[in-house]
């Protein structure tokens, strides 16, 4: 048995260890600088980009990695400024990966990097420069420019509409590459849409709505461009699991989204108008 002094003394170090491991984790359990890392991974049953079918065979892996900067934060008119540099990227078991010619799982990789900015009252604009790269040669890299514009009105009652549009124009194509439909012609893409959002301590739920359209050449088909591309009806869940720590914040999510489909992607879903795609994934925030 330990003597009284000795007990006293094991007793002190243990409450001076809590005491100096409770400071470390308070210093560190938030990220103070200008620059947010966001990560996961996620599992799919299906890869429509942009309603058009890339494999729908076996499991389908999207690992993701992102850093946004801050470049400015102030008040009156212009809100803000961001820079945002990350990656995406699909790994396919299937057809598209394990099982392709290749034999080699990771079927894309996409690059990009954003400039965003803020105004007043919740508008928000952005340029998105992609690069999107087929690591098992399954496709020539798409290059394309983007400019999205959205609004966030604030929460009433918890819930938030958040329409925005998005207009996409492929660069540097020729004839049947670097293009998603490889088409004749480089395309030019119209999507517009709106995420009602559901917000509280517990989760978020949110039931994306979308529509994507051919402005010039996007959806070709035997040499004819086809103005619809699709529908999307969607829902996902976000559950935070517990709160933000030393190690940032995790939360799993999921979701189900319904596609109905225009003629050229239908082509390109063997005959089929309409997926399901079910997901599922972890994703860390810090």
């Amino acid at each position: 048995m330990r003597s009284k002094p000795a007990r006293l003394a094991l007793v002190a170090l243990v409450l001076a260890t809590c005491v100096v491991s409770e400071a470390a984790a308070q210093s560190a359990s938030v990220n103070r600088g200008r620059i947010t890392f966001i990560g996961g991974l996620d599992f799919a049953n299906a890869y429509m980009f942009r309603g058009l079918r890339r494999d729908d065979t076996r499991v389908i892996l999207w690992p993701y990695a992102e850093a946004a900067a801050d470049l400015y934060d102030g008040g009156g008119g212009f809100t803000r400024a961001t820079l945002h540099i990350g990656t995406w990227n699909s790994l396919h078991t299937g057809a598209a990966g394990l099982n392709s010619t290749s034999g080699k799982m990771w079927y894309e990789s996409d690059i990009y990097g954003t400039i965003g900015l803020g105004f007043e009252p919740g508008v928000s604009v952005a340029a998105t420069y992609t690069a999107y790269t087929s690591p098992n040669s399954s496709f020539t890299t798409i290059k394309e420019l983007s400019f999205k514009a959205s609004l966030d009105e604030g929460d009433v009652g918890g819930l938030a509409l958040r329409p925005y549009g998005l207009i996409a124009f492929e660069l540097d194509t020729l004839p049947g590459v670097r293009q998603a439909d490889r088409g004749v012609n480089g395309g030019t893409y119209v999507e517009v849409g709106v995420v009602p959002t559901w917000t509280d301590p517990s989760a978020r739920i949110q039931f994306p709505i979308k529509v994507g359209l051919s402005l010039d050449d996007y959806y070709e088909l035997a040499g004819v461009d086809h103005k619809f591309g699709y529908l999307s009806l969607a829902a996902v869940a976000t559950v935070p699991l517990g709160s933000t720590g030393a190690y940032g914040g995790w939360n799993v999510h999921g979701g189900v989204e319904f596609q109905s489909l225009g003629d050229t992607p239908e082509a390109f879903n063997g005959g089929d108008q309409s997926k399901l795609i079910f997901s599922i994934g972890i994703g860390l925030r810090y």
